[in-house]
């Protein structure tokens, strides 16, 4: 991060972080709200494992958006070490935007997230963001914003606002931003014109890989997949004006069974998936990449406290 700079008159900075049950739509909102995609998405369960943080440059002030992984209900310890620093992560922010999708009717997990939240004394402020408004009709999406104002009610959660908004449409994505910026008192920009993210790039080239393997697989196995970046950097022989990145990454699964479903016959899926990701990350980073992608077994990692650490969780 840079060190602020002096701040024009009327300029706003702060922190806002995401919140909600898996697949809301939290990454693709921050993505849209940031322009480029710096948060991977998918359909299957936690998708997001970790705090991405997107910056959103404006004329008249800087928002830092944290998009953290999705609340539920704890069946192993990484969705516990999960939870955790999904609740640390509200203490670093200036807003919480509690995330809840138009396409679906608000349940025992919006309710348990909004209870927490009202909990929070003195704390950041907290807004509701109606996302994916494009799949429901007007009738549906005016039923989902009096379930939210219910919500509110019902668990004593005092909302600043709340914005519907479809991030795949860019439908009111302009004003998600303008109600976060609003909230955010006067300050500096914490981050330098044209940077989009803090994120490291192994950081970046794990999650891209990660995706394309999400894309590959049925239900039962995406809890089980998590990528480890072996090694990264540029190839020293080659010249300035023709770059090559070399990435060696290990695809970690938990069973010798999955492993055999992620190689795939005659090694057809894990090439399929090293294709994905290479131009993912060669498109993200702007340099031609070479992966050099294996499956790995860690037995039961999810549930093994040394395994987590060595994993990064």
């Amino acid at each position: 991060m840079s060190e602020p700079a002096n701040a024009p008159e009327g300029f706003r900075s702060g922190f806002v972080c995401f919140v909600g049950r898996p697949n809301a739509g939290k990454s693709t909102l921050m993505n849209a709200l940031v322009g480029r995609k710096i948060a991977i998405t998918s359909p299957k369960p936690q998708t997001t494992r970790h705090t991405v943080r997107g910056i959103v440059h404006r004329a008249d002030g800087q928002l830092v958006v944290i998009d953290t992984p999705g609340v539920s209900r704890p069946r192993s310890l990484l969705q516990e070490r999960l939870n955790d620093l999904v609740r640390d992560t509200w203490a670093e922010v200036d807003v919480v935007a509690l995330v809840l999708p138009s396409d679906e009717r608000i349940g025992p997990g919006d309710r348990y997230l909004a209870g927490q939240l009202a909990r929070l004394r003195g704390g950041p402020s907290v807004v509701a963001v109606a996302t994916k408004t494009d799949l429901v009709s007007p009738p549906r999406l005016a039923r989902h914003l009096a379930g939210i104002g219910a919500l509110e009610g019902e668990c004593g959660l005092a909302l600043e606002q709340v914005v519907p908004c479809s991030a795949l449409a860019g439908d009111q994505v302009d004003e998600v931003a303008d109600v976060l910026l609003g909230l955010m008192e006067p300050g500096p920009a914490f981050y330098p014109d044209g940077e989009l993210t803090d994120e490291p790039d192994e950081t970046l080239a794990a999650e891209l890989i990660r995706e394309a393997a999400l894309e590959e697989v049925r239900d039962e196995l995406p809890h089980s997949i998590t990528v480890s970046i072996v090694e990264m950097g540029l190839r020293e022989d080659r010249d300035g004006r023709r770059p090559l990145l070399d990435i060696h990454a290990d695809l970690v699964v938990e069973r010798d069974s999955q492993k055999g479903i992620m190689v795939g016959r005659g090694g057809e899926r894990v090439k399929r998936i090293g294709t994905r990701a290479r131009r993912q990350i060669s498109s993200l980073l702007g340099t031609p990449v070479r992966l050099d992608l294996r499956v790995k077994v860690v037995r039961d990692w999810q549930r093994d406290a040394k395994q987590l650490n060595r994993l990064g969780f």
